[in-house]
């Protein structure tokens, strides 16, 4: 599981570019929506990356639980490790998606359904005249809700760790690599990646492709190093003890 959480961050990391366009209004509005300066702001960032760490541990705690029942359920039909197999699958599905739109061919985009565009906005509406901190934490929780393809392909990911603490701890991993970039944005320095933003959606794309080719290997999970103790296996290997 720490291989895989380590390699959720660096994605996360090179990813944070489609994070910072995807929700950097949110961080804008958390840090800044009131007009506020110099401490308050920096507060106000730190509760609504705060805020977004609530809502993505929550997601994978889901998700890793899901993946250990699935789990039992393979073991049970005789499958080995279906969660980390469909994680993997999705994440190479999504990758591959993600290039082939970085390289201009149209991929159809994943718009927000009008009922969730609604209360989404109305929770909004709802958190504008709160203090700032408070304003900032539920902006940050609330952007979970966003149908975002680069955070829930994370999500499933997360079902290989095949358990509901695994799946928050990759959960935490992706986040604390996207907070540099959402906090820059929420602090107006996102101009600081220059020339190199542009080149980041085919960096993780390819990422992304072989994050899944790692997982669906069988290189991460809870069973990624174990070593195998049937008795077919030790006599195999002990077939000197018969000497």
């Amino acid at each position: 599981m720490i291989a895989l959480a380590g390699s959720v961050f660096v994605a996360g990391l090179l990813g944070s570019a489609h994070c910072a366009g995807m929700c950097g209004s949110f961080a804008c509005l958390a840090s800044g929506g009131d007009g506020s300066r110099g401490p308050q702001v920096l507060r106000a960032s730190a509760g609504y990356n705060l805020g977004r760490l609530v809502s993505y541990s929550v997601l994978g705690a889901v998700a890793g639980a899901a993946g250990a029942g699935l789990d039992r359920a393979g073991a049970v039909a005789g499958f080995a490790r279906p969660a980390a197999m469909v994680a993997g699958l999705l994440l190479i599905l999504w990758g591959t998606a993600s290039l082939l739109a970085a390289l201009g061919v149209r991929i159809p985009a994943l718009d927000v359904p009008p009922a969730l565009a609604t209360r989404i906005a109305r929770a909004m509406r709802a958190v504008q005249e709160r203090p700032p901190m408070v304003r900032a934490l539920s902006i940050g929780a609330l952007s979970a809700a966003l149908p975002c393809g680069w955070l829930y392909a994370f999500v499933a990911t997360s079902a290989a760790a095949g358990s509901a603490l695994g799946g928050a701890t990759v959960m935490a991993a992706f986040w604390l690599g996207t907070v540099p970039m959402m906090a820059a944005v929420g602090l107006g320095a996102q101009r600081l990646l220059g020339r190199f933003r542009s080149r980041l959606p085919v960096v993780t794309a390819a990422v992304l492709v072989l994050l899944g080719a790692l997982t669906v290997a069988g290189r991460f999970g809870p069973t990624a190093h174990a070593h195998p103790s049937t008795p077919a296996a030790a006599s195999s290997d002990g077939h000197s003890d018969h000497r």
